[in-house]
């Protein structure tokens, strides 16, 4: 019978320290399940806090950012309506200096026109001129040799006058020396 407590006794020593390394691991085993377990949950709330402290973040940063957009929109149509303004009134300068100029070159063709027929209206005047001076000394030379043959026309009538009364003074003293 010895042979039947070996095949007895060593299952049942194999059982005893098969419990105690059973008791061993499933004590240390709950406590390191739970142990990591609890590393874990305290990871999992960590990336949660981390998460909704990044989220919290990252609305605020989106809502900064919001703002900015918003400003630099405002800033941006200011901008484009300044420019816009400022564009319109350089084109309503640059038509108003058109007009000026159109204006300015149509005087300026009226008034060399102007100048031209002023220009020839003096040459006529000068050649008038010329024309009544000419025809002022031709008058004055013309009135001295009218005059210079009217006193020489007046010479020569009474020299007709005084040969005419010496004629008719000498007929008579002939007729009045053919009568006596």
């Amino acid at each position: 019978m010895k042979k039947s407590y070996i095949y007895f006794l060593v299952p049942l020593i194999g059982l005893i320290a098969f419990g105690a390394v059973y008791w061993n691991f499933s004590a240390g085993y709950e406590a390191e399940l739970a142990k990591k377990a609890k590393v874990v949950r305290d990871a999992k709330e960590e990336k949660l806090r981390v998460e909704a402290k990044n989220r919290e973040q990252a609305i605020k940063d989106a809502l900064a950012a919001q703002e900015r957009r918003k400003i630099e929109k405002a800033a941006k149509e200011a901008k484009e309506k300044t420019d816009q303004e400022a564009r319109q009134l350089a084109i309503e300068a640059q038509q108003k200096a058109n007009r000026d100029q159109q204006k300015l070159a149509q005087q300026i063709e009226r008034l060399e026109k102007e100048i031209k027929l002023e220009q020839e209206a003096i040459a006529k005047i000068e050649v008038e001129q010329k024309a009544a001076v000419d025809e002022e000394k031709f008058l004055k030379t013309y009135v001295k040799q009218a005059e210079a043959n009217t006193k020489s026309l007046t010479e020569v009538l009474d020299k007709i006058t005084a040969a005419d009364a010496a004629r008719a003074a000498a007929e008579a003293q002939a007729k009045s020396s053919k009568n006596s």
